[in-house]
């Protein structure tokens, strides 16, 4: 009896160790650059953005000094991110899916959508 109790702990310990492994290799398929389009309905918030995000091991970033991108990617593909430049900040969620991906966003004043490709 108390091998068989042995055993289980090593496999609830093995699983626990895997699992973290397993999430970012799936978080990992959305590896790469991605070009982001941001818009609004309202014309007070301008006529849209494109912006250039990149996503390595589920972790989103940008390399444009203008404009900050930090959030994550889990593994079915939900995204949660923030844009900051200067003192403006927005955070969006969404999904992404293969080679395309959409969701919403909010800052302070403004709002709107944004649809996403790999590039």
């Amino acid at each position: 009896m108390r091998h068989f109790h042995k055993v289980i702990v090593a496999t609830d310990i093995l699983l626990l160790l895997t699992t973290p492994l397993t999430a970012r290799a799936s978080a990992a398929t959305f590896d790469g650059e991605w070009s982001v389009h941001i818009a609004s309905p309202k014309s007070e918030c301008g006529n849209g953005a494109t912006v250039s995000i990149g996503i390595s091991n589920g972790q989103v970033g940008s390399s444009d000094t203008m404009m900050r991108a930090s959030g994550r990617v889990a593994d079915a593909g939900n995204i949660s991110v923030m844009l900051t430049s200067g003192i403006k900040r927005a955070v969006g969620s969404g999904h992404l899916s293969g080679t395309s991906g959409s969701g919403t966003w909010h800052g302070t004043l403004c709002s709107g959508t944004w649809t996403a490709e790999r590039i």
